[in-house]
C-alpha cells in the first residue's frame, strides 16, 4: 500500500485524473506563485527605490502590492486544491474567487502611483 499523499482533503476523493491535467494544474499553481512573488518584489522595489513619489501614495501603493502578493500566494494554494479535487471527482472546474480582488488591487495600485507622481 502506498503512503498517504498531502493534502488528504484533495487526494482522499475521486480517482486519479489524467496526469496531463494534474501537471497543467501544477503549472497554474506555479504561475500564481510567480505572480505573487512579482507583486511582492514590486512593492518592495517601489518603497526601496525612492522614486520621488508623494510619500503617502508611495507607501500605500507599496503596501497594497505586497498584500496583493500574499493574496496571490493564497489563491495559488486554494486554487490548486479546488481544481485538483474537481479533476479527481470529474466535476466542472470552480472559479478563482481571489482573481478579481487581485486584479482590482493592481488597478488601485496603478491609480495610487499616478496620484503619487501628480502630487509630489
Amino acid at each position: 500500500m502506498g503512503r498517504a499523499r498531502f493534502p488528504q482533503s484533495v487526494y482522499s476523493h475521486g480517482t486519479e485524473p489524467d496526469a496531463r491535467f494534474t501537471l497543467a494544474n501544477e503549472r497554474t499553481f506555479l504561475a500564481w506563485v510567480r505572480t505573487g512573488l512579482a507583486l511582492l518584489a514590486g512593492g518592495v522595489a517601489l518603497e526601496a527605490l525612492g522614486l520621488g513619489l508623494h510619500p503617502v501614495f508611495q507607501l500605500s501603493a507599496s503596501l497594497l502590492l505586497m498584500l496583493t502578493g500574499i493574496v496571490s500566494a493564497l489563491q495559488a494554494w486554494l486554487g490548486w486544491a479546488r481544481y485538483e479535487r474537481a479533476l479527481r471527482e470529474n466535476t466542472p472546474l470552480p472559479n478563482a474567487p481571489l482573481a478579481l480582488p487581485i486584479a482590482a488591487a493592481v488597478g488601485v495600485t496603478g491609480i495610487l502611483v499616478v496620484l503619487g507622481v501628480a502630487l509630489r
